[in-house]
């Protein structure tokens, strides 16, 4: 295998042990919160949870980068607090 091969290797699966570990510590307690409690927006925050499930990969990826971009609703503002961008930050050389 190729350097490049490796990285990206290396890369996909540092992701989906970071997805991975992000979903568990916020979906078990949220899944238990649905299941079990009745509070106010509790279906807003049920179509917030299914919403990406029924959406095409790449309506849910165009929307990703609407939202995280540097110039997205929540990627905006942290770049200009922190410098910092949310998308298309995975690899560095």
């Amino acid at each position: 295998m190729s350097a490049d091969s490796l990285g990206a290797l290396g890369l996909s699966i540092r992701v989906a042990v970071f997805a991975t570990l992000l979903n568990a510590l916020l979906g078990i307690p949220l899944a238990y919160l649905l299941a079990r409690r009745a509070f106010r927006g509790r279906a807003l925050v049920d179509l917030l949870v299914t919403l990406p499930l029924v959406l095409p990969p790449t309506v849910t990826g165009y929307y990703l980068i609407v939202l995280l971009g540097r110039r997205g609703w929540l990627g905006a503002p942290v770049y200009a607090w922190t410098g910092w961008s949310v998308a298309f930050t995975g690899t560095r050389r």
